[in-house]
């Protein structure tokens, strides 16, 4: 029986789209991938696309990932990260793994849990993306229902919130309702290319608390 090996040595920025893909092929590809990887998927429609991200996108999305979670510490407000877990969902043949990921009006349903099934549990209430040109990703995204999308791409931070299951770009976020993360979020990105993520990330919570910045 001849082998289907996914035997793939990415270079960082290169992306591959294999098409067309049965939901059994893209689970046994999960599999022959592995958890410990730096390349991110995204299944949709039968398209099943790899990519290897660059070093500068792993720093702004763990920067990005370090307001988000400054701002819900400033507001009191619990949640629970998920990283770039892996989200799919059998019935709507999808898969996703997001930069980074948070559930915060649902983060009761994940606590303590290793796997989600998106079958039972709800999907995260903000997913974050670096750099997001995929329509593969996005599909996948709005098929899981997931609320609220950010996406920051070229010094921008474009906010996509669902409605009636396709996004919408939004000038406010649903999760910070109160909040103008849409400039707030581009002005400290640049912040911190000027004096660091320690700094910037205090200035961030003066900032939000309602201090100088």
């Amino acid at each position: 029986m001849p082998t289907t090996d996914i035997r793939l040595r990415l270079e960082p920025g290169q992306k591959v789209s294999l098409q067309p893909v049965s939901w059994e092929r893209f689970e046994e590809i999960l599999l022959e991938l592995g958890q410990k990887r730096s390349s991110r998927i995204a299944y949709a429609n039968g398209i099943l696309e790899i990519m290897a991200p660059l070093p500068e996108h792993e720093r702004s999305k763990v920067l990005l990932a370090d307001f988000v979670k400054t701002l819900l510490k400033v507001q009191k407000r619990a949640w629970e990260p998920l990283g770039s877990t892996t989200f799919k969902r059998l019935g709507m043949t999808v898969g996703i793994e997001p930069d980074d990921c948070f559930y915060i009006q649902n983060y009761k349903a994940v606590i303590g849990k290793n796997r989600l099934d998106l079958t039972i549990d709800p999907p995260p209430d903000l997913a974050l993306e670096i750099d997001l040109t995929s329509r593969t990703k996005l599909n996948a995204y709005e098929a899981l229902g997931v609320p609220e999308l950010w996406i920051y791409e070229d010094g921008k931070l474009k906010i996509n919130v669902l409605r009636e299951g396709k996004y919408v770009e939004s000038q406010t976020s649903l999760t910070f309702p109160n909040v103008e993360v849409i400039k707030i979020i581009p002005r400290f990105m640049q912040r911190a290319k000027e004096v660091g993520v320690s700094q910037t990330l205090e200035e961030l919570e003066v900032f939000a608390r309602g201090g100088d910045s």
